[in-house]
């Protein structure tokens, strides 16, 4: 089976940084690993800059300073524009100039992007008022006390609201930046960037999990053994009772670790790498709906059509349509975080089985 070459887009989608001393440099190189040149593997569909209030030398916490010439009049070109952090003291006041920018970016179309601490410009310039956000956990707290109209969660790995997007703790930017470039570009694309990163293309659980944990007290079994074994028969049926055997476990503590460890149930973990490797298959293959079913273990072509709608809502052929075509965009996407919690512990196992499926 050979991959069919991806499409190409006329311009390239601009991505700018906006950064502020002292800049956190870990953030910033999530977005530039992601968003910047990878070399003749991927073709490349961003271009990536960074700016700051002050045009020239910013201290970075490395106690190094980051050589910037561009001021915020590179927020007026920007497609996306990320804030990479903010590590100013607690109840420091965002610049008004800086406000100024980011609203402005945001009101003529740019999607505006917060990673870990970045939030905290997000929510000063009144963009996450009613909106769940994401942002470090041990920052969750001071968030919600300074912005209460903005609903913090501290469990999810990313909110998107596909006008404006968060993150939790710095790595969680990682997370969110490949969940945009596949919004934007398709899970093909951002599949070959993770490849180049050498990481999974989705990251599984809540950040929670990496939280501080109490000084006693047991600690879940790994779910990763599981998880390897079940990313390598996608093909097969496989039911709740039969991970839990594979566990040596039973059904109820599988599905206790499950939450705990991931936020979801293991029905849904299931069913969300059956629909990553439908789309895949869509975007790099020429196979029917039909044989893509029963590679991805959804049985049949209508089972496949309707977890696909349900998870998307379109169905395969409109979607290998617009991912052939290059034209897949941001437009009307729902609000997606990191952590799906409230899915059916079913969703996704069996044919006859429903299960609803957020978008």
């Amino acid at each position: 089976m050979t991959p069919r070459p991806l499409p190409t887009t006329p311009a390239p989608h601009r991505v700018v940084a906006l950064l502020r001393p002292p800049q956190a440099t870990f953030p910033l190189a999530c977005a530039a690993e992601v968003f910047g040149d990878h070399g003749p593997a991927v073709p490349a569909r961003y271009t990536f800059e960074i700016c700051t209030e002050h045009p020239g030398p910013v201290r970075t916490g490395l106690g190094h300073d980051l050589l910037v010439a561009v001021g915020l009049d590179a927020v007026e070109r920007a497609d996306t524009l990320v804030v990479p952090g903010w590590s100013q003291e607690p109840g420091a006041e965002v610049p008004p100039a800086v406000v100024d920018a980011v609203r402005g970016a945001h009101r003529r179309g740019a999607r505006i992007v917060g990673i870990c601490t970045g939030a905290f410009v997000l929510a000063a310039a009144g963009l996450l008022d009613g909106r769940r956000a994401a942002t470090h956990w041990a920052r969750a707290a001071e968030l919600a006390s300074r912005f209460p109209r903005v609903r913090v969660d501290p469990a999810v790995l990313y909110v998107d609201h596909g006008d404006v997007a968060t993150s939790g703790g710095s790595a969680a930017g990682v997370d969110l930046c490949l969940h945009l470039v596949s919004a934007d570009q398709g899970s093909a694309y951002a599949l070959r960037i993770a490849r180049q990163l050498v990481m999974p293309p989705h990251r599984e659980g809540c950040q929670l999990q990496y939280a501080e944990l109490p000084a006693s007290g047991p600690v879940g079994d790994s779910l990763a053994p599981l998880l390897q074994w079940l990313s390598e028969r996608l093909d097969q049926p496989v039911s709740v009772a039969d991970m839990a055997a594979r566990s040596q476990v039973s059904a109820r503590t599988l599905t206790r670790r499950f939450t705990e460890q991931l936020g979801i149930s293991p029905g849904r973990w299931l069913l969300d790498r059956r629909i990553a490797a439908t789309r895949a298959l869509l975007e790099e293959t020429d196979l029917s709906v039909e044989s893509i079913a029963r590679q991805v273990g959804l049985s049949s072509a209508v089972n496949l059509r309707r977890r696909f709608h349900e998870a998307l809502r379109t169905t395969p052929a409109a979607y290998r349509r617009a991912f052939r075509a290059g034209t897949a965009g941001r437009a009307g996407r729902p609000a997606l975080t990191g952590s799906r919690p409230d899915a059916p512990e079913d969703a996704g196992i069996h044919d006859n089985l429903a299960g609803r499926v957020e978008g």
